[in-house]
């Protein structure tokens, strides 16, 4: 089984595939509520319970995570953002190797979307390009939606672990043929 992982402070998403590529897990993680998660270290914890339960369920033999950005852009992201997502996703891998074992691979996001097949036309965000052709080529992806017609929170956060988990396993079908 194949886990892809969108790691965020706020919301992670996560999807798991089985060995033939099909969807067998996506849901989005929320650790928004600063009363329950006042900290990294409570959210660490939270997801650490919840990749447990993956494995125990579904027998996670391979884990995909989104490389974080690996540079401060004007106009995104601060830098302490950067960092805390850093020191975030680092604390998520090493419960991956130390919890379960399995040393997690990186993708970055462009890769992700190119090994998907996705373009992303000048102009357009990234998050609504993926999210409409997760919902194009995934029958079994479903978006609820606000009163105002946008996506509810988690739903882009699912749509990018998807396109990781499809993207690891590519390369993991990609590796095996060529032995």
């Amino acid at each position: 089984m194949f886990l892809g992982l969108d790691i965020s402070t706020s919301i992670t998403g996560a999807t798991v595939l089985d060995d033939v590529g099909r969807l067998l897990y996506c849901e989005a993680w929320d650790m928004r509520n600063k009363n329950h998660f006042p900290n990294l270290f409570n959210k660490a914890s939270f997801i650490k319970g919840r990749l447990l339960d993956l494995s125990i369920q579904f027998h996670i033999k391979y884990i995909f995570i989104e490389q974080s950005l690996q540079a401060f852009r004007p106009g995104f992201s601060s830098a302490k953002t950067l960092l805390t997502l850093a020191s975030f996703n680092g604390i998520i891998s090493y419960i991956c190797q130390d919890e379960l074992g399995i040393k997690p691979e990186y993708i970055g996001a462009s890769t992700a979307r190119k090994s998907n097949g996705i373009k992303i036309p000048r102009g357009e965000k990234a998050k609504k390009v993926v999210l409409d052709f997760v919902l194009d080529n995934e029958p079994d992806f479903v978006v609820e939606y606000t009163k105002q017609e946008n996506p509810k929170p988690g739903s882009y956060d699912r749509a990018d672990s998807l396109i990781i988990a499809r993207a690891g396993y590519n390369l993991w079908k990609e590796k095996n043929s060529n032995s």
